[in-house]
């Protein structure tokens, strides 16, 4: 197998030293491959729930490890350690695993976990593909989470994307050309495409109000994403029920209050006149006399958030 190269034809420095395999290779079928790394945007830390739940329900074992000392940063992101009395107790070491996950069904798939890579991101890449290459991998999945200005009433939404339009025969664009902040999962997903193997990404959308904690719903609809596009089977009775119970905790707290009422209830306006006329300008028509979509998302952060910091100062009871 040659050295990956570059989209401008730069040879990397051999890409599959950056990962060791585990003595029992996995025999694999054609498996899926899911990457869900962590620091990048994660809203209502949907990623890091949606891998925590894959990992915690299905049976799984790890079959590589990269090297993250040639991957991290450990000044920019520093691991965490704990101090007890007059020793150093515990390091918690950054770890980027690729791990074979069991479905319900008895399917194998691949669980790719840890922190994103702050540098090497060509060769990085290039490892994941050769891995890809080795296990026959027929389609690899990458998961975001983005802060919207949309309310936590509706459905949680998704954008959705691939390296053809025949993986999403559903998708309906609500977006269309637009510069961001490249991402190394977003990267493997342009390469991908540029080798002309399938890859398919979803970013799940986020209340931004709540997009500090956890939003067990969103990660929900990121589980159903994935078994839809894979065909994996996959139990989500444990996010449901988290996501019931966060749904119900947000309506607690904004019933408490008079105008963070109202200003749900803006939001819910602007969400449905866009789902009424998609591609229309929410401000226009029927939506006019409504705030912006910031000045409401900011308004109710900020209740929300004064509201948690008086619980934990003032608990209930």
């Amino acid at each position: 197998m040659s050295i990956p190269a570059t989209q401008k034809g730069a040879q990397v420095l051999d890409p599959r030293s950056l990962y060791s395999l585990e003595p029992d290779e996995p025999a694999l079928d054609s498996p899926v491959l899911i990457h869900a790394l962590s620091g990048y945007v994660d809203a209502g830390e949907a990623v890091r729930l949606t891998q925590q739940h894959l990992l915690s329900t299905f049976d799984k074992h790890v079959v590589a490890r990269f090297d993250v000392d040639q991957l991290h940063d450990y000044r920019a992101r520093r691991p965490a350690m704990i101090f007890d009395v007059d020793h150093w107790e515990s390091y918690a070491d950054p770890e980027l695993l690729l791990h074979a996950v069991t479905d319900a069904a008895g399917t194998q798939f691949l669980v790719l976990t840890g922190p994103e890579p702050d540098v090497q991101w060509e060769r990085y890449v290039a490892a994941v593909i050769s891995l890809i290459e080795r296990f026959g991998v027929r389609l690899t999945i990458g998961l975001n989470a983005i802060p919207m200005a949309v309310p936590h009433t509706r459905p949680v939404g998704l954008t959705s994307h691939a390296s053809r339009q025949e993986l999403i025969p559903e998708n309906e664009p609500w977006l269309q050309r637009v510069q961001v902040p490249a991402s190394a999962s977003h990267l493997l997903e342009f390469r991908l495409r540029q080798r002309g193997l399938d890859a398919v990404g979803f970013a799940v959308h986020v209340p931004h109000y709540v997009a500090q904690t956890e939003f067990a719903p969103a990660a929900e609809r990121l589980v159903s994403a994935i078994a839809a596009s894979s065909g994996l089977v996959l139990a989500t009775d444990e996010l449901t029920a988290a996501a019931t119970a966060a749904r119900d905790e947000i309506d607690k707290q904004v019933a408490e209050s008079d105008e963070a009422m109202a200003l749900v209830s803006s939001l819910e306006q602007q969400y449905d006149a866009y789902a009424r006329g998609r591609g229309q300008d929410l401000l226009a028509t029927d939506a006019a006399d409504l705030p912006t979509a910031e000045e409401l998302g900011a308004e109710l952060e900020r209740f929300l958030a004064d509201h948690t910091r008086r619980n934990r100062e003032d608990p209930p009871g």
